[in-house]
């Protein structure tokens, strides 16, 4: 499944460019040579590419992340997102993702923002707050897009204001952020919101399983040890975690262990087998096999070829 940007995304694009115009030039500045720079303000953080950007592994913490100019690609199991300026992206628990920035260039380089959310803070919303909002088709996923409005970015502008007034940041930041919360609620994807951060607050037994598969990742799992941890029936946490995740517990689980491979093979130069044994298979066989599945290419191949397009990229 794909969801992308349609005609009422391209309005709303064009209604926000003169407030996305004045916040582009500060979130430059505030980034400078960084790719990504996290504020003072906890939970806000900003990026900054002037290249598109290949597929790169990503675990999504809870957050709202919005785009102020440039496109992206998000894959999720089989399910990808590509949005732009007119849309946000909504995460309720932690997600193993494929990311790709697909717009951006030196004279107008890609920037957005991600602010994680405070779930308590959102479930309280949604209990106070009546809403009355067009409803949007329920996917049971924990991942969502909906629409980013003049509101929604007007309070994203009075929330970076805040950078430069330190005394007012840590409370009056707290208000805006909750106002965030409740633009997005009451916005068309309201109840795509409410549905997404729901499954991430009140199925505590399922977000118990994805929390420890999180960090438990490398070791290896019983999905029977893994429900009674959970405290739940082996086909209900199966019904549940493929609900909120997209993938099975066992899925779930290699996903997280091919993108930190690809990761230690990018970043440290590692070679394949040394990949293969610290995120935790014992058959280097059948690691190749399943990054060649997920990825296209066996490790080296794959690693060599987004070497050689970043560096091609960086001559043109």
């Amino acid at each position: 499944m794909i969801f992308e940007p349609d005609q009422a995304d391209r309005r709303r694009r064009s209604e926000t460019e003169p407030i996305r115009a004045s916040l582009a030039p500060r979130i430059a500045a505030f980034v400078g040579d960084a790719e990504e720079r996290v504020t003072s303000l906890p939970g806000l953080s900003f990026s900054k590419l002037e290249k598109p950007k290949p597929p790169t592994s990503y675990l999504y913490d809870p957050s709202i992340s919005m785009i102020i100019r440039g496109k992206k690609r998000v894959r999720l199991g089989g399910t990808t997102y590509v949005y732009d300026e007119s849309r946000f992206l909504l995460t309720a628990v932690n997600l193993p993702t494929t990311t790709e920035v697909l717009e951006a260039r030196p004279e107008a380089p890609y920037l957005s923002l991600l602010m994680r959310l405070d779930l308590e803070a959102a479930r309280q919303m949604i209990a106070n707050v009546a809403t009355h909002t067009e409803n949007t088709p329920a996917s049971g996923i924990a991942m969502a897009t909906g629409p980013a409005t003049i509101e929604l970015f007007d309070a994203v502008k009075r929330l970076i204001s805040l950078l430069d007034k330190p005394g007012d940041l840590v409370h009056v930041g707290a208000l805006i952020q909750r106002e965030i919360i409740y633009r997005i609620l009451m916005s068309p994807a309201g109840e795509r919101f409410r549905e997404t951060v729901l499954l991430g607050t009140q199925s505590q037994r399922t977000a118990k399983a994805i929390a420890w598969l999180r960090e438990n990742y490398t070791r290896r799992i019983r999905i029977k040890d893994l429900a009674e941890l959970a405290g739940m029936g082996v086909t209900t946490l199966y019904h549940h975690f493929r609900g909120m995740t997209s993938m099975s517990p066992l899925q779930y689980q290699k996903h997280l262990r091919l993108h930190e491979a690809r990761r230690i093979l990018l970043a440290e130069n590692a070679d394949a087998v040394t990949a293969a044994v610290r995120v935790g298979y014992e058959s280097a066989t059948q690691f190749s096999r399943e990054y060649h599945r997920m990825f296209g290419a066996p490790p080296i191949r794959d690693v060599t070829a987004l070497r050689t397009g970043v560096r091609r990229r960086a001559t043109d």
